[in-house]
């Protein structure tokens, strides 16, 4: 390989074109297949599980080669690319008949994770989103675009966590990045194990200012930048330049169907950080990652691909605009009140394809007849649709009729060109309807009707000059010729050319006749290029109104998404939840909208909230396992994102105060791989959240400190209520649930601080969970009963109740004079970690003087919380162990 000059001219051509395409797998064309070489080949083969054999390439060894089938491509293709390989397509570009010496051939298209236009590649209810990261000295700037759909985003964070909640907001199949983003702290590497995101740095000249501005006046065709809204957007601006040039170079044609770039501010939607995105289950179940069981399974009633698209987008950007939440609430209302115009809406949506990719495979000319096909069968709904809007007055809806454009003019073009049931394939014929173009129908007619003709000319020319043997022939030498006998010589018009003598006749050819046998010999491969030329004049003109199409297209996408939302509310029993910036949530009989699905609705309990910014702003919740604590917390965080999204809610009536944030702790487990322990895990995404939460967020805390000691945990969970509860250092409305039953004394010592537990009904040893949050605190924990109901065997069952009761009699405290004693001297109290059950158990027997004596001892105000707890703990037992 090193010499060159010994391999042949075809391989010499190769490595050329793969010294320009070095990190790209390179499917270079020959004949019928797609072929590679060298490492390529040994990559592909392992990759793609295809024989590697090799080729005489003029080296001393055969190169190693493997290839695929060109009409196959598709399926290797995405396989290679899902696994984060980029493919560079090298075509033949001119006709092997035509070509001297070696075909030319020219890489067309380079195919990535976040640039595939594939549909079987893609999931059509998800954007493929590619996203542009540059980082500067002190900020992110972040572009996202699927050339897909169209979509087109830039905006810049100050932070690596923000950073973080655009990733998780857009989940990119592919980020491309600038070389000091590999220095800025982001572990790169966890993008591409844990959460599957292909990465790729780019040369610097992608990122050079000047052309990332030339490039996007270019492609918006304007002078300044001004227009785009982009000033304020240094950082951005870069990033959405090197995405532009990005996609020029692998996409190797202009991006028109990147018709808009849309500037946003990060705080325009509620924020919702990964963690809380899994916990919430909003688009996929924690554990088996599946759509069913999670929030967009209950909500995604939609008929089309761009309305499941637009769903998903609004669970997961919530709004924060109270009059665009409004604004889709009357939309939903509306569409309920008149259940018949719904229905009738939704019915049209049914055949409607999908629009966005279909004019964005159009816009990038790789649409084929049947796409275009779908196109009109999906504009043939628009007329209808429209019209069945007339029966609405609300402004979103009335602004979805306002951008849906009918398109027409283009369905009647369609409808004119492009035969109805056309093949896949552009280079096959049969695409163009009879009619629409006069040669097409001439060539057509003379493929079918060819000898009809000849036999209609030779009638005409015997009849025209007398001669009665005259015969139209025809060989491959000559064509087609008339055929006059020497008897008949004298009667051959002079119009007649001489073509060949013969010894007894003359072989004639005229203008006419010439005519006839250019068309019928050359009608197969002229109708086959015509049809295709015509073809490619239709979909051009489809493209130049993509922007009409690709609003009409989210008006059709938004219609399909309040029509869906309305049916959920409906079926389901939600009501219209009133907004407000006050602060107050205040929900009654709320529900939880998966749960509810995925048992029988009548069982469900439903329960109420109360939170706001004054006296409800902690709601403490206790209660054994398996009781419903967790569901409870869970169906208040989704009943509030469902009302900033828009939707209707599962309850009897709600009062929902728009937050910006919703965190959730809930769960944990040991991050092994990156050495963290699941107590580290859980008291990350407390400091997370302590650190980012604001006092208009909703935070959902499930056990805090349960991953460690006692105390520890306690004085943790304690600590974190205190400082939740105080509006100078957050006040945040928040529900946490805990075992430490200790937890409830702060109903009386903090204003806002309130106790609720899940109400459960003991029948002997046995219990019921009643599933009903009550006010008060819960005073037992039930897990021997909890374990009993999950099938430990009975003598373990009854082995922890002995123990429980000889625990319960222990003391497991230090004695109250001796944190009196150390905090007269001053000295570290001790805390144990892990307590020594047996050694610490005192099993004296104390009178009231006893206690009494300890009483006047106490320094209370030198005792912190969790002193006094354990002071009021070890009276109790003493005065338990006497009786």
């Amino acid at each position: 390989m090193s010499d060159k000059n010994t391999m042949t001219p075809m391989m010499q051509q190769y490595l050329k074109t793969k010294e320009e395409y070095r990190d790209c797998i390179l499917f270079y064309r020959l004949g019928d297949f797609y072929e590679m070489f060298f490492d390529d080949a040994i990559t592909a083969s392992r990759e793609l599980e295809i024989t590697l054999t090799g080729k005489n390439c003029g080296l001393e060894e055969r190169a190693p080669m493997c290839g695929i089938p060109f009409h196959a491509v598709d399926g290797y293709l995405n396989k290679l690319v899902s696994k984060g390989y980029k493919v560079a397509i090298c075509e033949q570009v001119e006709d092997p008949k035509t070509a001297k010496g070696i075909v030319k051939r020219e890489v067309i298209r380079i195919v990535t994770p976040g640039t595939t236009l594939d549909a079987l590649a893609l999931d059509e209810t998800k954007n493929n989103y590619l996203m542009s990261i540059v980082y500067t000295a002190d900020r992110y700037g972040i572009s996202v675009a699927d050339i897909t759909t169209g979509v087109y985003f830039v905006t810049e964070v100050d932070s690596a966590k923000k950073l973080n909640d655009e990733i998780s907001r857009y989940a990119p199949s592919e980020i491309i990045c600038n070389h000091s983003f590999y220095v800025s702290g982001i572990d790169v590497e966890d993008f591409r194990t844990r959460l599957g995101i292909s990465v790729y740095s780019l040369d610097s000249w992608y990122f050079d200012d000047e052309l990332c501005k030339k490039a996007l006046m270019d492609h918006f065709h304007m002078s300044t930048l001004s227009g785009l809204g982009l000033d304020d957007f240094d950082c951005g601006v870069i990033a959405a330049g090197a995405l532009l040039q990005y996609l020029i170079e692998t996409q190797k044609t202009s991006i028109s169907n990147l018709t808009k770039l849309t500037p946003y501010i990060t705080g325009k939607f509620m924020l919702i950080d990964s963690s809380s995105r899994r916990n919430l289950e909003l688009c996929e179940t924690l554990r088996e990652k599946q759509k069913r069981g999670s929030l967009l399974w209950v909500l995604d009633k939609t008929k089309t691909a761009m309305g499941a698209r637009m769903l998903r987008s609004f669970i997961e950007q919530p709004l924060i605009d109270l009059e665009e939440i409004e604004k889709r609430q009357q939309a939903i209302s509306e569409l309920n009140q008149n259940a018949i115009a719904r229905e009738e809406i939704r019915e049209y949506l049914n055949p409607v394809y999908d629009l966005e990719r279909l004019i964005s495979k159009i816009s990038y000319q790789s649409a084929n007849p049947r796409d275009l096909i779908a196109f009109k069968s999906s504009l043939e709904m628009l007329p209808a649709i429209r019209c069945l809007l007339d029966d609405f007055q609300g402004d979103l809806l009335k602004e979805i009729q306002t951008d849906l454009d009918p398109l027409q003019d283009l369905y009647e073009l369609v409808d004119q060109a492009i035969m109805d049931e056309p093949p896949i394939s552009v280079r096959d014929g049969d695409m163009i309807k009879t009619g629409f173009h006069e040669e097409v129908d001439k060539l057509r007619n003379a493929k079918t009707e060819g000898k009809t003709w000849i036999a209609q000319l030779e009638a005409k020319e015997r009849e025209a000059t007398g001669i009665k043997n005259l015969r139209i022939k025809y060989n491959k030498v000559f064509g087609y010729y008339l055929e006059v006998t020497n008897s008949y010589k004298d009667l051959v018009p002079e119009h007649y050319m001489r073509k060949q003598t013969l010894a007894n006749a003359e072989r004639y050819i005229t203008p006419e006749l010439k005519e006839l046998e250019d068309m019928i010999l050359g009608a197969e491969d002229k109708l086959v290029a015509l049809e295709y030329n015509l073809f490619c004049e239709v979909r051009d003109k489809l493209g130049a109104e993509i922007i009409r199409i690709q609003k009409t297209a989210k008006a059709i996408a938004a219609l399909d998404v309040f029509a869906s939302l309305s049916l959920v509310a409906e079926r389901n029993n939600y009501v219209c939840p009133k907004m407000n910036t006050k602060g107050l949530i205040q929900i009654k009989d709320g529900r939880h909208p998966v749960v509810e699905k995925m048992i029988d609705h009548d069982m469900f309990i439903a329960n109420d909230t109360l939170l706001d910014n004054g006296k409800n702003r902690i709601s403490i919740i206790t209660g054994p396992n398996m009781a419903g604590k967790s569901t409870y917390m869970r169906q208040t965080a989704l009943i509030v994102l469902m009302a900033q999204i828009g939707s209707f809610v599962p309850a009897s009536s709600a009062k929902i105060g728009i937050v910006d944030r919703i965190f959730t702790r809930v769960g944990a487990s040991d991050d092994l791989a990156s050495g963290q322990s699941t107590f580290m895990v859980e008291m990350t995404e407390v400091a997370n959240i302590l650190r980012n939460a604001t006092s208009n967020s909703l935070l959902i805390l499930d056990e805090i400190g349960r991953g460690t000691s006692t105390f520890d945990g306690l004085s943790i969970a304690w600590a974190v209520v205190e400082h939740i509860s105080n509006p100078k250092l957050l006040g945040a409305k928040t529900l946490f649930a805990t075992h430490y039953h200790e937890l409830t004394e702060l109903e009386g010592k903090l204003s806002n601080v309130n106790n609720y537990c899940i109400a459960v009904k003991e029948k002997g040893d046995d219990i019921v969970f009643l599933r009903k949050i009550v006010k008060g605190g819960a005073d037992k924990s039930y897990g021997i009963q909890v374990a009993k109901l999950a099938g430990v065997p009975d003598s373990v069952i009854e082995r922890a109740k002995e123990l429980v009761q000889e625990l319960s009699d222990a003391d497991i405290t230090e004695t109250v004079s001796e944190i009196a004693q150390e905090k007269k001297s001053k000295s570290k109290v001790q805390k144990y970690d892990q307590v020594d059950l047996e050694q610490m158990t005192l099993m004296d027997t104390v009178s009231d003087e006893d206690v009494l004596n300890e009483l006047k001892e106490i320094e209370i105000s030198t005792l912190t919380p969790i002193e006094a707890l354990n002071v009021l703990n070890r009276l109790q037992n003493r005065l338990k162990n006497r009786w």
